[in-house]
C-alpha cells in the first residue's frame, strides 16, 4: 500500500483501534488507581441505599454540603441533596448563570436483585425460607445455587429504622436458593431458560435447625425469628415495613491473567454512577454549573419518588435556578445531559445477537449510543446529529477514547435508560457508558480502560464551557 493510500485511508475511514494502542502511560497509571477506588465503591454499595450513603460520604470529604431551599450559593460552592436515602443530586455552582444551562451527568444506582415479599418467612419440611419478588430484568436461572447476602432496612412502628446486612462480613454465613439435581431434572431441562426457574421458586434457604419440643410446630421458622430478634430487635410483623434485598455475596475482583477486567455484581449502572460521581468530586470552578444525578428505580422504569421520572430532580434544579433569579425552563433548554448508562459489549460467544460493526467493543473506550430502545427505537430519545457532534468535540478535546454503537441486532431486543426522561424535560441528551459483558447477571464484567474513559468523558462534560 502506497503512502498516499495510507494517508487517505487514515484521513477518510473510521478507525477501530483498541484503546491500549493509543492510551498514554499517564492515563494507564491513573486508570489503575481509579479502578481500585471504584472496586471499593462497589464493595461498599451493594444496594441503592448503600451507594447513596457512600456517595454522600465521599462528597462530604470533598467539601460538599447539604443543600436546602433558599440557601445562598456562589460560584465554586459544592452542594448535594440526598433523596430519601436512595438517590443523590450533587452540584458545583458555575461562574456562569444557570440561564446558560447546566452540564449534567445522570446515572442510576439500582441494580437487578431479589426483594423480599411483604410476608416472606415460611417453613416447609422443617426448613425455613424467605419468599422473594425479583426486581428488574434479570434471568432467574442465574440466581440459583450462588451465595447471597441480605441488605436493607426495617422501619419499626416506633419510627426508628434498623439497618440490615447479613452475610456481608468475612466469615459470616451466606444464603442460597437451591436448584434441582440433574438426575431428576429431565423435565426441567426441556423447558426454555425463562421457564425453567419460576419466579415463585426463588425462595432463599435460611436454616434447618429447629428449636423446642419435637411435637411443636414452626420450630425452624421460630428459630430464625429468634436469631433475627436477638440481632435486630424485630418481630415477624416488622417485615411489613421492610426493604430487604438479596444480592450476590462476594467482593469485586480483577479478571484475567492480565488483570485488565473487573468482575462484580452491580456494574449496571454503578460503573457509570461512580464515574459521574468521581468526576464531579474533582471539580472546583466550572464555567457552567455541573450537576450529577444518581437516581433509583431505573431497572423498573424510573417510576416513584426516587426515580428519574419524579419531580425530585426538577425541584432541585428549580431551587438552584430560583436562587439566581433564573427560570427553570430557560436553564433546561440551554443544558446538556450525558445519560451515563452501560451498553452491551460484543461477546463472540453470542455473536448471533450482535451486529458486529455497530457493537461496543471491550477496551475501545466510552460507548456512545445515539439511541437505545427496542426494535424500531421504541423508548429512545434518539439524540440529534448536532448533539452527537457536540459530544464528539468534547471527548476528542479531552483525549477520551470512545466508540459509537447500538445495543445489538435491530430485532434481537433492546433496552432503555434515563435518557428519554431527561430529554422530555427539553434537555439535549445523549447516552454514553461502559460496555458490559454478562449484563444483568449476578456477576458482570467490564474493562478497566472503558471504566476510566467513562470517568474522563463525564469530567469533560462537566468542564465544558
Amino acid at each position: 500500500m502506497s503512502e498516499e493510500v495510507k494517508e487517505l485511508k487514515k484521513k477518510l475511514l473510521a478507525g477501530e483501534e483498541n484503546g491500549y494502542d493509543t492510551i498514554s502511560a499517564e492515563d494507564a497509571a491513573a486508570m489503575e488507581d481509579y479502578c481500585a477506588a471504584y472496586k471499593i465503591f462497589l464493595n461498599r454499595g451493594k444496594t441503592e441505599r448503600e451507594c447513596a450513603a457512600e456517595a454522600v460520604r465521599l462528597a462530604e470529604e470533598k467539601g460538599f454540603r447539604p443543600y436546602h431551599r433558599s440557601m445562598k450559593v456562589q460560584p465554586g460552592d459544592k452542594v448535594y441533596v440526598c433523596n430519601r436515602g436512595k438517590g443523590v443530586m450533587l452540584a458545583v455552582i458555575g461562574t456562569q448563570s444557570l440561564s446558560a444551562g447546566a452540564q449534567i451527568a445522570a446515572a442510576h444506582i439500582d441494580s437487578p436483585r431479589l426483594d423480599l415479599k411483604p410476608n416472606p418467612l415460611y417453613e416447609e419440611s422443617e426448613m425455613a425460607y424467605f419468599k422473594t419478588h425479583y426486581y428488574g430484568g434479570l434471568r432467574k436461572y442465574q440466581w440459583v445455587t450462588i451465595p447471597l447476602e441480605l441488605h436493607g432496612v426495617i422501619a419499626l412502628r416506633n419510627g426508628t429504622t434498623v439497618t440490615v446486612a447479613l452475610g456481608a462480613e468475612e466469615g459470616e454465613s451466606k444464603f442460597v436458593i437451591t436448584d434441582l439435581l440433574p438426575h431428576l431434572g429431565s423435565e426441567q431441562s426441556k423447558k426454555p431458560l425463562s421457564e425453567a426457574i419460576p419466579g415463585e421458586s426463588l425462595n432463599i434457604l435460611l436454616g434447618s435447625r429447629p428449636m423446642g419440643e419435637s411435637d411443636d410446630t414452626d420450630r425452624t421458622r421460630l428459630q430464625i425469628m429468634k436469631l433475627l430478634n436477638e440481632k435486630y430487635g424485630i418481630t415477624e410483623d416488622d417485615f411489613t415495613s421492610a426493604e430487604l434485598e438479596a444480592v450476590p455475596a462476594g467482593k469485586s475482583v480483577d479478571i484475567g491473567l492480565d488483570r485488565s477486567l473487573i468482575g462484580s455484581y452491580g456494574h449496571d449502572d454503578r460503573v457509570c454512577g461512580y464515574a459521574a460521581l468521581a468526576a464531579i468530586l474533582e471539580l472546583s470552578h466550572p464555567k457552567k454549573t455541573a450537576v450529577c444525578m444518581l437516581a433509583d428505580k431505573e431497572e423498573i422504569g424510573s417510576m416513584g419518588v426516587t426515580g428519574m421520572q419524579s419531580a425530585a430532580f426538577d425541584t432541585f434544579m428549580h431551587d438552584l435556578c430560583e436562587s439566581q433569579g433564573v427560570l427553570l425552563r430557560e436553564c433546561y433548554e440551554n443544558s446538556f445531559c450525558l445519560s451515563a448508562d452501560v451498553t452491551a459489549a460484543y461477546d463472540p460467544n453470542f455473536a448471533d445477537v450482535f451486529e458486529k460493526k455497530n457493537s461496543a467493543r471491550i477496551n475501545h473506550g466510552l460507548g456512545i449510543c445515539k439511541y437505545t430502545g427496542a426494535r424500531g427505537k421504541s423508548g429512545a430519545s434518539d439524540a440529534s446529529a448536532e448533539t452527537v457532534a457536540y459530544v464528539r468535540r468534547l471527548l476528542d478535546a479531552a483525549d477520551v477514547i470512545w466508540q459509537i454503537s447500538e445495543l445489538g441486532k435491530v430485532d434481537a431486543g433492546g433496552g432503555g435508560t434515563v435518557a428519554m426522561y431527561m430529554a422530555n424535560r427539553n434537555i439535549a441528551t445523549l447516552d454514553a457508558g461502559v460496555p458490559v459483558l454478562s449484563m444483568h447477571a449476578p456477576f458482570e464484567v467490564v474493562a478497566k480502560l472503558d471504566c476510566y474513559m467513562t470517568y474522563k468523558g463525564c469530567k469533560a462534560v462537566f468542564e465544558a464551557e
